[in-house]
């Protein structure tokens, strides 16, 4: 008689790797998803940088950021070229594919009305919670030869003419604006701000850099539904 030995794996085996076939992806999936949330949070500290730099060293002989816009900033070659839509047009998005809007301040100080704008703000809008709160929390300037003026950051977008549009130098107050536990909103020393919005300016009874609990507490738009934005003459 003859016996014929046959190996061969048994149904169980068989899920049980598939089972570690499916773990090991999905941490692999888990540590793509986060080195390259990082990867794009430091392209956005490059990328507002840079473009901070580049505006400040073109406008420097003008005086004053009057005309600055989107279209403009394209014109005059400040904006990377990775960060262009199209080839026309005016749009300018960040590494987190949301808009990017660069606009001239009319006043650089709480109360001051200029015919020119002496400052510009620079939003980075469609963003993460998380991105949102490690951007907001990062250290943007806290000395007068920065040139930050305030950085504000919340869910939705921050609009020009909002938060930091009465946001002056070190010396000016700002406004927290967030819902407590019990539904009403608290107040904090300084100008107002947007709803739901922290700003932060160097020496002020908010300094910069944002606390990560404010940060938090106002980068609560879900998905891609937050924006910071930054201030600087």
């Amino acid at each position: 008689m003859k016996y014929i030995n046959e190996n061969g794996r048994s149904m169980v085996e068989m899920l049980g790797v598939l089972a570690i076939i499916g773990v090991l992806s999905v941490g692999g999936i888990a540590g793509y998803s986060k080195a390259m949330n990082k990867y794009k949070i430091n392209k956005t500290t490059d990328q507002v940088s840079m473009l901070v730099a580049n505006i400040r060293t073109l406008f420097s002989t003008q005086g004053n950021y009057d005309g600055l816009d989107n279209e403009q900033a394209k014109r005059f070659g400040v904006v990377p070229n990775d960060m262009y839509t199209s080839v026309s047009g005016d749009s300018i998005t960040n590494a987190f594919s949301g808009n990017v809007t660069i606009i001239e301040d009319k006043a650089r100080s709480s109360g001051e009305t200029a015919d020119v704008g002496e400052a510009f703000i620079i939003e980075y809008a469609g963003l993460s919670p998380e991105a949102c709160v490690t951007i907001a929390t990062g250290d943007w300037g806290s000395g007068q030869s920065s040139g930050l003026i305030g950085i504000a950051a919340g869910a939705g977008t921050i609009g020009t003419a909002g938060a930091l549009g009465t946001i002056g130098q070190a010396v000016q107050p700002v406004y927290v604006d967030q819902q407590s536990s019990t539904g009403e909103d608290s107040e904090v020393q300084g100008t107002q701000a947007d709803e739901g919005i922290v700003v932060a300016a160097p020496g002020s009874t908010v300094p910069t850099p944002i606390s990560v609990t404010q940060a938090v507490d106002a980068c609560n738009g879900t998905g891609a539904g937050n924006a910071v934005a930054w201030k600087y003459y």
